[in-house]
């Protein structure tokens, strides 16, 4: 901390053990974590990396808060993040450009499901939940899934992949150190880019844009902070309208155009350029909904944390097919509601 003021608190993140087996992907994450934390400190776009350590590191603490779902949809704070987004799509970090990631994530969590559905006897609170499986049909559904996807031909950028309200911290200024709800002066923070804060890249990867658009706006619609069970609202009627998804846009857009200085000549395409992203969102919605439909099946066999992995699953593939019979009304779409 030679020539610079010691911080009065720190954060100590401690990385925990890893499994002695099949940790690779574990491994991987975050070390790839660990050079976007410094990547983002280096351009004071996140926190300040302290020191680090085998094990863990020390970073600085920011004293803030979560977001609300609810303001998510708050105009000022939604331009903010659109901000956020397009600077992290712009980030160059030394690891594999292809957008294998998405892909090979969903395989390897088919592959969990596959091996607990295959094992030769299923405790008695899993069995509705393998019928369900097995009518979803799923791998059948990924391979079609990532046909249609490639094809929509989202351009391939550096994706945080989970831009929820959880990892989006408000900061509550220098003189409020507490962890109080910030009210009124929510206005008055929300006016500068640096109030806002994005963290936790465990799932950060370069992958389609669309992805990283249609997960934060499925987000709009799912608030975790339900004290009941199933310990979460599901509300598909807080989905961004168009005019708020337009608003989004051009925010990012215009932050890709100011951090790259374009000429202000290929304002006039950004109409087109909207409508382009408006349809990667539409489609990789459907990805979003698959995506963490297959992370709440794993999570409902394993985990021991108070939350109905499952019923989250469930809504998320209902979600999913019914999305998908929206958009392509021609195709022979599941139908979920009966089962």
């Amino acid at each position: 901390m030679a020539g610079a003021e010691a911080p009065a608190r720190v954060l100590l993140r401690l990385y925990g053990q890893l499994p002695p087996c099949g940790a690779e992907c574990v491994r991987d994450g975050i070390v790839t974590e660990a050079v976007v934390f410094t990547l983002l400190s280096e351009s004071q776009r996140g926190p300040r990396l302290l020191g680090v350590f085998p094990g863990g590191r020390l970073e600085e603490y920011i004293p803030a808060r979560p977001l609300l779902t609810k303001e998510l949809s708050d105009s000022k704070l939604s331009r903010l993040i659109a901000e956020k987004m397009a600077q992290i799509h712009l980030m160059n970090v030394p690891i594999n450009k292809e957008p294998h990631w998405l892909w090979d994530t969903m395989e390897r969590w088919m592959n969990t499901i596959n091996t607990f559905m295959g094992k030769d006897q299923i405790p008695s609170e899993f069995q509705s939940m393998c019928k369900k499986l097995l009518f979803y049909e799923l791998k059948e559904e990924l391979s079609w899934l990532k046909q249609f996807l490639i094809a929509v031909k989202s351009p391939v950028v550096f994706c945080h992949n989970d831009v929820q309200e959880g990892n989006i911290l408000l900061r509550n200024g220098d003189n409020n150190d507490s962890s109080e709800q910030i009210s009124q002066s929510d206005d008055q923070l929300a006016e500068s880019e640096h109030q806002l804060v994005v963290i936790d890249f465990e799932y950060c990867a370069y992958n389609y844009r669309g992805f990283d658009f249609a997960n934060h706006m499925c987000e709009w619609m799912y608030d975790y902070s339900n004290a009941e069970h199933p310990y979460f609202w599901a509300r598909p009627e807080n989905y961004p309208t168009k005019e708020q998804q337009e608003q989004f846009f051009e925010s990012y857009l215009n932050t890709i155009q100011q951090e790259q200085q374009v000429i202000n000549d290929c304002v006039a395409n950004s109409c087109d350029e909207i409508e382009k992203m408006m349809w990667e969102t539409k489609a990789f919605t459907l990805a979003s909904h698959f995506f963490w439909g297959l992370w709440s099946v794993v999570n409902a066999t394993v985990s021991k944390i108070t939350f109905d992995y499952w019923a989250y699953g469930e809504n998320r593939f209902e979600a999913y097919f019914k999305h998908k019979s929206l958009i392509l009304p021609n195709e022979d779409c599941t139908d979920v509601s009966s089962q």
